[in-house]
């Protein structure tokens, strides 16, 4: 669908006394004014993201009650089990506190429930089991601030309940122990963004401090920490939290930690993926090659296999879950362009997208660990609101749906509004996750988008492309690019700058590459210069370049490839259009 390109104004004068008073380049404190930081501090702050500027847990609504309860756990060997989410947020949190309690002696287990038999978060019947095996104490990650009747039943059968969370609220709190929530109400943490494995980081530091007996924990501690920030970055990043604030420190030396201790099974997993030979890692590079794998666990219903990885000690079988997780991720890729080929096959012949202001598609025997990565790939293809749902080839179970947002539509306030269509929903504004009956798909469809569409007026259905300034070839030096490097990590809230660029000519024909030739390979010249530019899941753009006469535009992201040694500055191709004119202006 046909894309808006939207060049972000800059002011010359306001860019030099940037560029003067927080000693940056010029290119920097464009890229800078252009995130909404003007002055000094601010971007100085932002630049440095520097680790010691975490706040200290006990900041952190309900850590101090739930450190003490866990303290004592731990002290008196009571069996303790962390009750996590089976999504690549959720396990690396659930990583951090099994390996947390284990350095500090606990008797402590972990406990994930199937994706694809028991559902997202706490359920009554998990919660009974773990009682009659001897659970003391459990410990929730990811998931239960809105399990209020699971909390409830808990307490009920005298099992000891801390809840960690970062989702939306119901009604009411649960009833437990402890609480620890970022955006808790009645507290004022200064930043709400966390995701399940930061507020598991900031949990397990708490810990450490108190079986410390100081705010400054031993060495041993210390370095299970620096190894724990690696796991809660890769949640981070997973999640889709805005990398601002502490989400940005905690990615920023997290990456650094990944690649110089990461946990045995990471270090596995890595070598796999093929990003261990890297010189450094990136966010693109936990988003695309790490995230990937151990959701592909959680998906296929494998997920206590992947906190298994990231808590064995043992090489041989680090290795070995290493090469099963790899292979599930190719089975899941699989099932993946199968489910997302029919669910295009179905818009086409049923929907008119630019006509619609959501798509809710339903199949039978499409995977529902699956669906929601399809849902994010449809919104990126149509600028919509997208509802999965995945039916039971009998038709003897509910169905399952997965939500992705767009337009800036809240998916936990839209599935609110049509709650009397659904069996239950959770999630928050960007996804969410619903359970409804066959016969209802039809009237949730039409209640869904017609709430959509209360919501979203034409200009929010046009797709756009955010630029932050027009660049020549020219000017791409690896100097330059270097510089734009500083903002990372790029993420959620901080993309990586988009710049745009005119009268572009296509010197060789355009390839199709990769698994499926799925993505995009061209040479690209403006001026004197040609550079190498790839467009990742946009295969069928070799043929419809191939197909165009005349200049180009295009709007691209600069990147610094680094092969065997070997420094260059590559583009990621975003988009692309035919020049207005010959010397067109990106607007």
């Amino acid at each position: 669908m046909t894309k808006r390109w939207r060049i972000q104004p800059h002011d010359a004068e306001r860019i030099a006394q940037l560029q003067r008073t927080a000693n940056v380049s010029p290119v920097v404190a464009q890229l800078l004014l252009c995130r909404g930081i003007h002055d000094a501090a601010t971007a100085r702050d932002f630049l440095d993201a520097k680790l010691v500027s975490l706040r200290d847990p006990e900041l952190l609504p309900g850590v101090d009650q739930a450190a003490q309860r866990i303290h004592q756990a731990i002290t008196d060997k009571q069996r303790t089990v962390i009750y996590g989410d089976y999504d690549a947020d959720g396990m690396t949190g659930t990583s951090i506190l099994v390996r947390c309690l284990s350095l500090l002696g606990a008797n402590v287990h972990y406990y994930v429930p199937s994706r694809l038999e028991e559902g997202y978060g706490l359920n009554t019947e998990a919660l009974t089991k773990l009682k009659s095996d001897g659970a003391e104490l459990v410990i929730t990650v990811d998931c239960g601030i809105a399990s209020v009747g699971e909390a409830a039943h808990a307490k009920e059968i005298g099992l000891p309940l801390i809840i960690t969370d970062h989702h939306e609220f119901a009604e009411d709190l649960p009833d437990a122990v402890a609480t620890v929530h970022p955006r808790l109400p009645g507290h004022s943490y200064p930043f709400g963004g966390l995701c399940g494995a930061g507020v598991a980081f900031k949990l397990a530091w708490a810990v450490c401090q108190r079986a410390s007996g100081a705010k400054k924990v031993g060495d041993r501690m210390k370095s299970f920490l620096m190894s724990a920030i690696g796991l809660a970055a890769i949640g981070t990043i997973a999640d889709i939290v805005p990398l601002l604030d502490e989400n940005r420190i905690l990615v920023r030396h997290g990456l650094k930690s990944l690649k110089a201790q990461p946990p045995l099974g990471l270090a596995k997993l890595m070598s796999v993926a093929g990003v261990d030979k890297k010189p450094s890692l990136g966010a693109e590079d936990v988003a695309f090659m790490i995230a990937p794998r151990l959701n592909a666990a959680g998906r296929l219903g494998q997920a206590q296999l992947a906190i298994e990885l990231m808590t064995t000690d043992s090489a041989e079988r680090a290795e070995a879950l290493a090469e099963y997780i790899h292979e599930l991720n190719s089975q899941r890729d699989s099932l993946e362009r199968s489910i997302y080929l029919a669910a295009n096959k179905q818009v086409k012949e049923n929907f008119h997208p630019e006509h619609e202001p959501a798509l809710v598609l339903n199949g039978r025997g499409w995977h529902p660990g699956v669906i929601g990565i399809v849902a994010s790939r449809l919104v990126d293809k149509y600028h919509r609101p997208v509802v999965m749902i995945s039916q039971d080839n009998i038709g003897a179970k509910p169905a399952t749906g997965s939500a992705r947002s767009a337009c800036g539509v809240n998916l936990h306030a839209a599935l609110a509004a049509c709650t009397e269509h659904l069996l239950g929903h959770g999630g928050h504004a960007a996804a969410a996750g619903l359970r409804i009956e066959d016969k209802n798909i039809d009237a949730f469809r039409e209640a869904f988008c017609e709430h959509v569409a209360g919501e979203v007026n034409e200009d929010n259905l046009t797709a756009e492309v955010r630029i932050d300034a027009e660049a020549p070839f020219s000017q791409l030096t690896l100097d330059t690019v270097s510089q734009i490097e500083t903002l990372a990590p790029f993420g959620q809230s901080n993309p990586r700058p988009v710049l745009c660029c005119g009268d572009i000519q296509l010197p060789t024909p355009p390839k199709r590459m990769g698994s499926g030739e799925r993505h995009l390979n061209a040479r690209l010249r403006h001026g004197r210069v040609t550079l190498r530019a790839v467009a990742f899941g946009k295969g069928e753009w070799a043929d419809e370049l191939a197909g165009h006469e005349g200049p180009l535009e295009i709007a691209y992201r600069p990147v610094i490839n680094d092969y065997q040694g070997r420094r260059s500055v590559e583009l990621h191709l975003v988009d692309w259009r035919p020049c207005k004119q010959q010397q067109p202006a990106c607007t």
